[in-house]
């Protein structure tokens, strides 16, 4: 009878060993960094929209009760689309994509947000400031064309798991504190710091349409225990003498001001801004008519471009950042003020010179 000897064992060598950890450990990494976020934000061009266009079968910006005058071609406001925290995760990958991407910009997230913001904080702030463009683009687009402009004191931002909270709500019209009329924002200040913490306010409201009075109990400010406060925020919301509705939803931030103020005004006079033409642009504007920065200049470039638009009206202040990124076919126009913008589309209108940004 014959035995049959055992097979002889491989023996792993060190560098064998070596060489399988090594590989699981970088299957593992490239796992993790397809799944875990990374602190950074990625800006791409997002949507346009028509200001003096339709929006689900309404007009962006609506206006009633006055005489209106047609409109055409398009005034485009210009948008960017985010993506990373706080609003959604972003890995390495993502990343990695955007910055070979010349129409995207990678950016840290402190760049834009606080340590702390949450994504609901995020979207509170933007809806703020894109009502707040609105207000400012009735003042300016009435001031512009000699209009009145009425002006109205309203809750801006009302703070969580403070006094105010569930009782006053962002938008409400301050009429009276305690009966005495409020006519400008300094008012609430002084009538809420006028009685001692731990009194109670009468505020008189306009909800719904209707005058509504409820009681506010004031409490220390967390940085002054001895000063009364109650945990809102007012500004001015600025009115015509019309309804002006503004009729875009889910959409933030205060960079549409000056396109908004354009299409009133396109609304509201005989002359065709466009000629029939395919506008866009960007810039926050004051009561004033001052045009001011935005961000992401490069995209909503990009986004205009994209959208059909050949003549592109953007803040000066964003010439440098712009050069040697603006689409073939888009002409661009930089502008400091309202007027600015209004004496660009009639060039543009007419075949005369337009305005470039400076040589640097």
């Amino acid at each position: 009878m014959s035995e049959t000897s055992a097979a002889p064992r491989r023996r792993w060598s060190g560098r064998a060993v070596a060489a399988l950890i090594s590989g699981l450990v970088l299957v593992i990494l490239i796992a993790l960094a397809a799944v875990l976020p990374v602190p950074f934000v990625i800006l791409s061009p997002g949507p346009t929209f028509n200001t003096i266009g339709e929006v689900d079968g309404r007009p962006l910006v609506e206006i009633s009760d006055t005489t209106t005058y047609p409109t055409s071609g398009a005034l485009d406001m210009t948008t960017i689309r985010e993506e990373g925290e706080p609003r959604s995760p972003l890995t390495v990958f993502g990343a990695l994509a955007a910055w070979v991407d010349p129409n995207r910009a990678v950016l840290p997230r402190e760049l834009l947000y606080g340590d702390d913001e949450t994504t609901e904080e995020v979207q509170q702030r933007n809806a703020v400031m894109f009502s707040t463009s609105q207000s400012n683009a009735v003042a300016a687009a009435l001031n512009a064309i000699g209009e009145p402009v009425l002006e109205d004191v309203v809750v801006t931002v009302v703070i969580e798991g403070t006094p105010a909270f569930g009782v006053l709500n962002a938008g409400e019209q301050i009429l009276a504190i305690d009966g005495t009329e409020v006519t400008s924002p300094s008012d609430v200040v002084d009538a809420v710091r006028a009685k001692p913490v731990g009194s109670t306010l009468v505020f008189t409201v306009l909800r719904d349409g209707e005058e509504v009075d409820v009681e506010v109990l004031s409490a220390p400010k967390p940085d002054e225990p001895e000063v009364p406060y109650i945990g809102i925020t007012v500004g001015v919301n600025y009115r015509a003498e019309f309804p002006i509705v503004f009729t875009l939803q889910d959409v933030g931030g205060p960079s549409a001001g000056m396109m908004f103020a354009l299409a009133i005004i396109d609304k509201l006079t005989p002359d065709d801004l466009t000629g029939g033409g395919h506008v866009a642009g960007t810039g926050t504007i004051d009561p004033a008519g001052e045009v001011g920065p935005i961000g992401g200049i490069r995209q909503k470039l990009a986004g205009a471009r994209g959208s059909g638009a050949t003549l592109f009206l953007m803040p000066e202040v964003h010439c440098e950042e712009a050069a040697g990124h603006i689409p073939d076919g888009l002409a661009v126009v930089p502008v400091q003020t309202l007027q600015d913008s209004l004496d660009a589309l009639t060039a543009w209108r007419t075949g005369e010179p337009l305005p470039t940004c400076p040589a640097p």
